[in-house]
């Protein structure tokens, strides 16, 4: 018998054995005011958040951060109308210089942080991914406790993409520190807004 055939016969033998899938009803983390701990969980990750009661206020917001030479996308509706029109985009790779992109989101869940974006309203994807600087735009009634409350309202098989997005892109594997925008976003601001419609 080979070496290989041992060692995958040790392994049949000592298989765990099979149990049924945990029920997933419980009393998972509430929270009193689950947008003040978003916010919170948010920042501590590197992100940050803002409470707007529209969507005019997310120029004056971003302000001097955002210059008429940067290369803007948005897919937000009002918000830095006719900077850079997607619909002339046909390759991804023509928005590798994009300094800002502005998204819609469609969830957030407060116990940690991270929003839920799909490619609705998002012709390219990879916007998500190789800009800059992100801003997600999110209602803020579109909020849930914990990532089982999520699931139960999130369907992926309605979108061809959707991922959940948590602060900006970071690393600590560099020397023992922490570098943000190592593969990713170097900032992340969410617009919690409200009013707007789910």
């Amino acid at each position: 018998m080979s070496s290989r055939d041992q060692i995958l016969n040790k392994i049949k033998k000592n298989l765990p054995q099979a149990v049924p899938l945990p029920d997933h009803q419980g009393d998972w983390i509430q929270y009193e005011d689950p947008v003040s701990q978003f916010i919170a969980t948010l920042e501590s990750v590197g992100g940050a958040a803002h409470v707007i009661s529209n969507l005019d206020e997310i120029p004056t917001i971003l302000g001097d951060s955002v210059s008429d030479d940067d290369l803007v996308v948005s897919c937000v509706p009002g918000v830095f109308d006719g900077r850079m029109d997607l619909s002339t985009i046909s390759d991804p790779h023509d928005l590798k210089s994009v300094d800002f992109a502005i998204l819609p989101g469609q969830l957030m869940v407060a116990e940690n942080g991270s929003i839920w974006v799909t490619d609705e309203n998002v012709s390219l994807r990879v916007l998500f991914f190789l800009s800059q600087h992100l801003a997600l735009v999110v209602p803020k009634s579109a909020i849930v406790n914990n990532m089982h409350e999520a699931y139960e309202r999130i369907d992926p098989s309605l979108r061809s993409f959707g991922t959940f997005i948590s602060g900006p892109s970071k690393t600590a594997d560099i020397e023992q520190a922490l570098v943000k925008g190592a593969h990713g976003a170097r900032t992340l601001n969410v617009f919690l807004v409200e009013g707007l419609p789910e």
